[in-house]
């Protein structure tokens, strides 16, 4: 991926004129924020596209499914940005908008998230047995639509805790 130049540490002694050397390559930093990018564009593609199968259907069940699939893309696509946007702010020491940035400046209110955190963690928890109840109840019904349903809001509440247990880790080494 040549394009960019950048200027790298010299190796040269100290007080000598040559100060760095221009280099072709790219840092791994960068590397990654051209894929974040790459993803970030393939997702619109994909969003668009999601959003004209909903234009064009008038099946219920289809509109339900392609709708929850645009809110996943929809979700996607903030946290590429924010992602993107942090890297960039990194690479270009500057502050973008959407950049990821603030878990250790909370304050007063760290001990209040932190409590509310650990709620949220033990009702997820809760929320995936009783999920699986219900899964098991209604297996049998409408060609395992709800099991279906079931069984993705279960993955939903999985990755809330293992968000949540994040947040936790890092609110209390904040």
């Amino acid at each position: 991926m040549k394009g960019q130049r950048r200027l790298i540490a010299g190796k040269e002694a100290l007080g000598s004129k040559r100060v760095g050397v221009i280099s072709d390559e790219i840092s791994e930093v960068e590397r990654l924020m051209k894929e974040f990018e790459s993803h970030e564009m393939h997702e619109t593609v994909f969003l668009q596209k999601y959003k004209e199968v909903l234009e064009k259907t008038d099946n219920p069940l289809v509109k339900l499914l392609v709708e929850l699939i645009v809110a996943d893309e929809d979700k996607h696509h903030v946290v590429l940005h924010a992602m993107t946007s942090t890297l960039k702010g990194s690479v270009t020491w500057t502050h973008l908008q959407n950049a990821i940035e603030g878990l250790y400046n909370l304050g007063w209110e760290k001990d209040e998230i932190l409590k509310v955190t650990e709620d949220f963690i033990r009702a997820e928890k809760k929320e995936v047995v009783e999920y699986r109840k219900l899964m098991r109840a209604s297996k049998r019904y409408y060609q395992g639509l709800f099991t279906l349903f079931l069984a993705a809001m279960i993955h939903d509440s999985e990755k809330h805790v293992e968000i949540l247990e994040f947040l936790r880790k890092k609110l209390k080494a904040a």
